[in-house]
């Protein structure tokens, strides 16, 4: 439900969905709205899902900050963007509710979910999200279109949630964001974990020095490039090779916020094995 000068008309409506838009899953699906069809707010974002292997569209910087923190999440499975909601539901729903349905120059609208998400979850396999912007919800039309939506999920029995800038931790952000380019390396599993045994004996070594400071000092005695020691580590921690705690920004974290996970703890053992 992205807002904007967006105008459709059923004909354009009729061929969105010739061309499969809001269907299929993971690599296949094609989202309802692409950053093309959308003035969004601030900035609109192509990013490649690591989970879905295809381009997500985003159409606010919002929507991006609820997309990687889902991306980050290992129970998440797939993430679909810009999801329709099927229209006769959604006028049937509005009129029951005596709520005008979204229309443009008398044609009805399309109405979407900003993400529709499948989980490892049993107790929730499946939840919707829309991402607003917190100034937006003190317009009444916002909230009767939300309410819309909020009955349409809640007819399917599938849980909905709102979601402002609010709810996004600053700091989750920012390092996902540091760390995803590197979730696409191809680097085998034992380079990485090679890489993590040796950087595993400097951060015990330094349990207090900050992990920007180890990759310094290590660049320097080892007349490195500037920067490479530090452009392992950060691709160490994408792949999760160690645990830390993601609400804590990455410059402030030192070599003790780090510890190895369980699944690269096993493979060190059997490498040295």
């Amino acid at each position: 439900m992205a807002g904007g000068k967006f105008k459709s008309t059923e004909a354009k409506h009729r061929k969105w969905i010739k061309e499969g838009r809001g269907s299929g899953r993971n690599e296949s699906y094609k989202p309802w709205l692409t950053v093309r069809d959308v003035a969004s707010r601030g900035r609109s974002h192509r990013v490649y899902g690591h989970k879905s292997k295809r381009t997500h569209h985003l159409l606010s910087d919002l929507e991006l900050g609820v997309f990687l923190a889902l991306e980050w999440n290992h129970e998440i499975t797939e993430i679909r963007e810009q999801f329709p909601l099927n229209q006769e539901v959604t006028v049937r729903l509005s009129e029951e509710a005596g709520i005008v349905h979204p229309a443009v120059s008398g044609h009805k609208q399309v109405m979407s979910s900003d993400f529709l998400v499948d989980t490892l979850d049993l107790k929730r396999p499946q939840f919707a999200l829309q991402a607003k912007y917190a100034s937006d919800l003190s317009d009444r039309r916002t909230i009767e279109k939300l309410e819309i939506e909020r009955r349409y999920w809640s007819e399917k029995e599938i849980p909905w949630y709102l979601i402002t800038e609010q709810d996004i931790n600053k700091s989750i952000t920012s390092n996902i964001s540091w760390l995803y380019a590197k979730q696409r390396d191809e680097i085998s599993i034992e380079v990485l974990i090679k890489q993590a045994e040796k950087y595993l004996h400097h951060f015990q070594s330094q349990p207090k020095v900050t992990l920007i400071q180890i990759a310094k000092d290590l660049d320097a005695e080892l007349d490195l490039p500037l920067g490479e020691s530090l452009g392992e580590i950060r691709q160490l921690l994408a792949h999760r090779c160690f645990n830390f705690n993601i609400y804590k920004p990455i410059k402030k974290l030192i070599a003790s916020d780090l510890e190895l996970t369980e699944s690269f703890t096993i493979g060190r053992s059997r490498n040295v094995s």
